[in-house]
């Protein structure tokens, strides 16, 4: 049987090939060299069999590329990274009003917004260029889930309802609403959110500026994305405001708080420089 014959169980349950060409992708992606994904490669072909799970694949591509440089691999585990910022969603909304704080906007998180019938609390507000943009988030700690419609059927009757007086009563321009999501949407969320006018961002979407992209674009890596830290200390620190890689070079303290030996300091803050550079 031909390697890219064997069947493999995504998270979501769904029964598919192996690629190849979809493993070499993404640890091209998160900056290894051909020789070096050629051997992760062969070890991972070594070890498939029929119904491997293709976490199973991530974890051992991830513990090869960690073997070889923890810089690569913390961004190779970008995608598993944003799912250890739960188990709340909160970490989450911290986490967009940051990205979006990078990329021009003023931002405030869980605002509550008078509608015309009932109030609301707004996960991020964003403003940029004289408008505003309500926006929700739909974090899932479970990767085989998706945001299915009736998450932007729920979110446009709320952004309806705002919006009947915002306009009224407001200077500044209210844009379309935004539904952000770290895991996929379903076909129906995307064409009912499509028609509805909303804006929809998730792991993959828009192509080409969907998180992942605007991720490595910005440098704007979550602090679980650490190969050094433990899920203790990165516990620690989110509960302290500290979500992106770059806050903790701002509140290094934090590590003498928990009581992190100048010489593991120095390797985890290395890690971190490197991921924010």
């Amino acid at each position: 049987m031909s390697i890219n014959e064997i069947d493999i169980k995504k998270c979501s349950g769904k029964i598919a090939k192996f690629s190849e060409l979809k493993l070499c992708s993404s640890l091209e992606k998160a900056g290894a060299n051909k020789d070096l994904i050629d051997t992760i490669l062969t070890s991972v072909k070594e070890e498939l069999y029929c119904g491997i799970t293709t976490k199973e694949i991530h974890n051992r591509a991830f513990a090869l590329l960690k073997g070889k440089n923890s810089y690569l691999a913390s961004k190779y585990k970008l995608k598993k990274a944003i799912y250890e910022l739960g188990p709340t969603g909160f970490p989450f909304e911290v986490f967009v009003s940051r990205l979006l704080k990078y990329s021009g906007y003023t931002t405030e998180t869980n605002v509550v917004l008078q509608g015309k019938c009932v109030t609301h609390e707004i996960d991020v507000i964003a403003e940029k260029e004289n408008t505003i943009t309500f926006i929700e988030c739909k974090y899932h700690s479970d990767q085989g889930l998706k945001c299915n419609v009736k998450v932007p059927l729920y979110i446009q009757s709320r952004y309806l309802d705002v919006k009947a007086i915002y306009n009224k009563t407001n200077k500044q321009h209210l844009g379309k609403g935004w539904v952000v999501t770290n895991t996929k949407f379903t076909k129906d969320a995307l064409k009912y959110g499509n028609c509805a006018g909303l804006y929809l961002l998730s792991w993959n979407l828009p192509i080409n500026n969907g998180l992942k992209d605007r991720i490595d674009r910005l440098g704007l890596y979550p602090i679980t994305v650490s190969t050094l830290l433990t899920k203790r200390e990165k516990q620690f620190l989110i509960n302290r405001n500290v979500v992106l890689c770059r806050d903790l070079l701002k509140d290094v303290f934090y590590l003498d708080h928990l009581g992190v030996s100048e010489v593991r300091k120095k390797k985890i803050l290395g890690e971190i420089k490197q991921l924010c550079s």
